[in-house]
């Protein structure tokens, strides 16, 4: 691909499983972002046939097209392009039927897409969903998508950010199992986990000085050290420290009543939460299916839809695509805001 403008703008969009509802999603959001002005165009990293097979069970949806890297960089009207990684057997590309030859194509599809931005080919990477219980078949030990980018990227401190249109938290420990929490956290943890967020806010999503509650992670906050001691230890001081370098963050946080909103609204712009369910059950329960996964300190953009591969559905046209184009639009929108706050530096 050429690196002009055009070129900085596209979206490198991993197909996901091949037997998930990856095609069907990405092919209703590229229709629905087709009819917004100034969308960055998309560049699906899959395979052709698969997208045209869910493209034939679909109604008015863009046409997958063969893309090469040295071809035009926007993608005609009416057109979806797409950069086939390898060739998967009819098998594989059977809608609900996962195998070990999707789960290592969508593996594949990852790390080209994640190529892609890390080369300057395209602007920002959004994920479809991928199973990781079929990614660990195929023999690739990564727990997640965001495991394997932070890799990918040597990123040596990411966390995990999601935004909707209620809530917005991240995760200070991610795919871990809960009795393994209380060990991993640590002040600098949580501390850069605070910073990562704020900055984050500040540059791409235009609030000025946040304000981040920070949950505990015992009941009641530990209730002053009667129910364990990490509020005491680990959290407390991290929030002194991030509250000493001008950061207006507050804690810790009963997580019972942490996301209890007065007159509809929370008490914070974003939420820090210790572990992962702690975090996404209320996430969930207000932004299901709305919801944008999005990776803080990689080098690049990278968002996804905050939902699974849904086998049950695959190929019957039913799955939604909200969340998919939460996070086409999410992307674009970063995109733009750091294009404008260079353009600002610059001045």
């Amino acid at each position: 691909m050429a690196r002009g403008k055009s070129a900085h703008r596209v979206l490198a969009v991993s197909m996901g499983d091949p037997a998930g509802i990856g095609p069907e999603i990405i092919l209703k959001a590229a229709a629905a972002m087709a009819r917004r002005p100034g969308a960055p165009p998309m560049v699906v990293v899959g395979d052709l046939e698969a997208m045209r097979a869910a493209a034939r069970g679909l109604g008015s949806v863009p046409a997958p097209e063969e893309w090469r890297p040295n071809g035009v960089p926007a993608p005609a009207a009416g057109l979806l392009p797409v950069a086939t990684i390898g060739r998967l057997s009819a098998r594989a590309r059977q809608p609900g039927h996962p195998s070990v030859e999707g789960g290592d194509a969508a593996y594949r599809y990852v790390v080209a897409a994640a190529r892609m931005a890390l080369e300057g080919r395209a602007a920002a990477m959004v994920t479809a969903p991928i199973s990781k219980e079929w990614f660990q078949r195929a023999g690739h030990n990564f727990p997640g998508h965001s495991e394997l980018l932070a890799k990918l990227a040597r990123a040596r401190l990411w966390r995990m950010m999601f935004v909707g249109e209620q809530l917005r938290l991240v995760l200070v420990t991610v795919h871990i199992a809960l009795a393994s929490v209380p060990k991993a956290l640590t002040r600098a943890g949580v501390y850069r986990t605070i910073v990562l967020l704020a900055e984050h806010l500040h540059r791409s999503g235009g609030v000025v000085r946040p304000r981040l509650g920070v949950l505990g992670l015992n009941p009641h906050a530990g209730e002053a050290g009667l129910f364990g001691d990490e509020e005491i230890r680990v959290i407390a001081p991290a929030i002194r420290q991030a509250q000493r370098d001008g950061i207006d963050a507050f804690g810790p946080l009963a997580p019972d009543t942490a996301f209890v909103r007065t007159k509809g609204h929370f008490a914070f712009d974003a939420a820090v939460a210790m572990y992962h369910d702690q975090g996404l059950i209320a996430l969930k329960s207000l932004e299901f299916d709305r919801a944008v996964n999005v990776t803080l300190g990689l080098p690049f953009v990278r968002t996804s839809p905050d939902h699974g591969t849904a086998f049950d559905i695959a190929g019957s046209g039913r799955a939604r695509p909200d969340s998919m184009i939460a996070a086409l639009d999410y992307a674009g929108k970063t995109l733009a805001k750091g294009a404008g706050a260079r353009r600002a530096l610059a001045a």
